[in-house]
């Protein structure tokens, strides 16, 4: 399967993931207040942002015309190396500045993030490998992190408030 035929999933994921970042970040701003107040949850809500940005990004990029996928992977890997380190560092600082009965959810909100981008960086490096392959990879990350962010999405906007 050629990287062309892909478009249409490529650019589903880019809507879906702009609307999608439009509702978390609407649900973040509803309960701003209740999100700083709880230590290291500020940073689980820009982790939520930074996959979904992520996703954007990448089916963004995969969406230019005429590519090699070369060229597809060396954009997944640079943006998902950049997405990794800067969601690493924040990610931890999370769980360190969350409170001990809470510490084990943001472990596996990192977790989620963490896997999200891993798949997606997989599917980046067989791209660079020259196997299309790597599109079902980057497929998959792309969609557990927009299952990641929907979850994030509920906490914030429903859970908080319990």
């Amino acid at each position: 399967m050629s990287p062309d035929s892909w478009e249409s999933f490529f650019l589903g994921q880019l809507g879906a993931t702009a609307a999608l970042g439009g509702l978390l970040f609407v649900a973040i701003s509803i309960n701003v207040a209740k999100i700083v107040e709880v230590a290291g949850l500020a940073d689980r809500a820009v982790l939520s942002l930074l996959i979904l940005l992520a996703v954007l990004v990448v089916a963004a990029l995969m969406l230019m015309p005429d590519q090699s996928p070369l060229a597809m992977g060396l954009e997944v890997v640079i943006v998902m190396l950049l997405v990794i380190v800067g969601g690493t560092v924040l990610g931890l600082r999370g769980v360190r500045n969350t409170e001990a009965v809470h510490r084990g959810n943001a472990v596996v909100g990192l977790a989620g993030f963490e896997l999200a981008c891993l798949i997606c960086l997989v599917g980046g490096v067989f791209l660079v490998a020259g196997s299309v392959a790597g599109l079902y990879w980057l497929a998959v990350g792309m969609c557990v992190g927009v299952v990641k962010a929907v979850s994030d999405a509920w906490v914030f906007l429903v859970e908080i408030n319990r």
